[in-house]
């Protein structure tokens, strides 16, 4: 394991998580929460997406073809999931935060899609089981690549931190646009989830 493998290991968890990218997402998905309450749902989100993003790293595919699931079908499963909220993004079934009314005391996104699958998503489950695969055969390389992941989960919830900022900074009617055109993003993403997927178990080319 060299510097060289370190530094590759890092840019390739930010680029796969993305922490900037989440920000303008954990803003729509949070809309109508109190600040206590968005602390608490992106401190949740991150822990949670540690654990599991830790779990692959350390059991690779052998937790999934243990309970006899491939990585192809997890893909699929997860665009499915994804392309459910980005439908509620796209039309709006939240309104009432926007209209005063009380949000829904039971929305809790920390879990999904929060941690997983924008997080932890496909594309970072397998990077960590790349990466731990990389990293040697002692336990030395698997402690650097699971102290890595640590930086950037916090990292993460650093910048998720900052959304008030960024919110702040848009306004109203640019919250609601951005929400919008994310809303189509992650439609398009998670349509790439099962395309990947899909392609994964080799039906079509």
């Amino acid at each position: 394991m060299t510097t060289a493998f370190l530094i590759t290991a890092f840019a390739t968890l930010f680029v796969v998580i993305d922490p900037p990218g989440l920000v303008p997402l954990f803003i729509a998905l949070t809309q109508g929460m109190t600040a206590d309450h968005r602390r608490r749902m992106a401190r949740r989100a991150c822990i949670i997406a540690f654990i599991l993003l830790t779990l692959f790293g350390l059991l690779g595919e052998a937790l999934l073809g243990f309970i006899g699931i491939s990585m192809s079908a997890f893909r699929i499963a997860g665009g499915i999931l994804l392309f459910l909220t980005a439908l509620d993004m796209l039309f709006e079934r939240r309104t009432q935060r926007r209209e005063g009314q009380q949000p829904d005391p039971d929305h809790d996104p920390s879990v999904f899609p929060l941690a997983t699958p924008l997080i932890a998503g496909p594309g970072a489950i397998a990077t960590m089981i790349l990466l731990v695969g990389k990293s040697g055969d002692g336990w030395l390389g698997t402690v650097a690549v699971l102290g890595l992941l640590a930086g950037m989960i916090v990292a993460t919830y650093l910048f998720l931190l900052a959304s008030p900022w960024f919110e702040r900074l848009l306004g109203r009617t640019g919250t609601i646009v951005i929400t919008r055109l994310l809303g189509m993003l992650l439609a398009a993403l998670s349509v790439q989830f099962v395309i990947d997927g899909v392609k994964g178990t080799g039906l079509i080319g």
